[in-house]
């Protein structure tokens, strides 16, 4: 009979604490995989924010072929490409001009010209006076 109670003081000192390793290793896990997700939330925004950095410098540049266009049919810039009908480059960006003669919102000799670059719907804009 005494074995007997050994047995079972021994199976009860087992049975009381079996649940709390269990308890630390489903924290543990929970931590780390609120941890990972933080992390991957975190990248994937700055990986949007720099894919649509080179769209912005993609539009920048298209705005800037619209102001050489400009420069190059100086002469008669009103036959360049308009909002409603925009120029397409290589690069499927696309831009058009904005032509204003000297008066109350332009302080130009000749001609205000504004050059609107679009890229994957980025929109980055130059301005010149001459």
């Amino acid at each position: 009979m005494s074995n007997l109670k050994k047995e079972l003081s021994i199976a009860s000192k087992y049975k009381s604490g079996g649940g709390v390793s269990l308890y630390l290793a489903f924290m543990i896990m929970t931590m780390l995989l609120a941890i990972a997700f933080g992390l991957s939330t975190i990248f994937l925004g700055q990986t949007k924010m720099i894919r649509t950095m080179g769209y912005s410098v993609t539009a920048f540049y298209a705005a800037d072929a619209g102001i050489e266009k400009v420069l190059i049919q100086r002469t008669n810039p009103s036959s360049i490409c308009i909002e409603a009908n925009p120029c397409s480059l290589d690069n499927e960006a696309a831009y058009y001009i904005i032509i204003r003669t000297p008066g109350l919102d332009c302080e130009a000799d000749n001609y205000c010209i504004t050059s609107v670059g679009i890229y994957q719907e980025t929109r980055r804009a130059i301005e010149i006076q001459y």
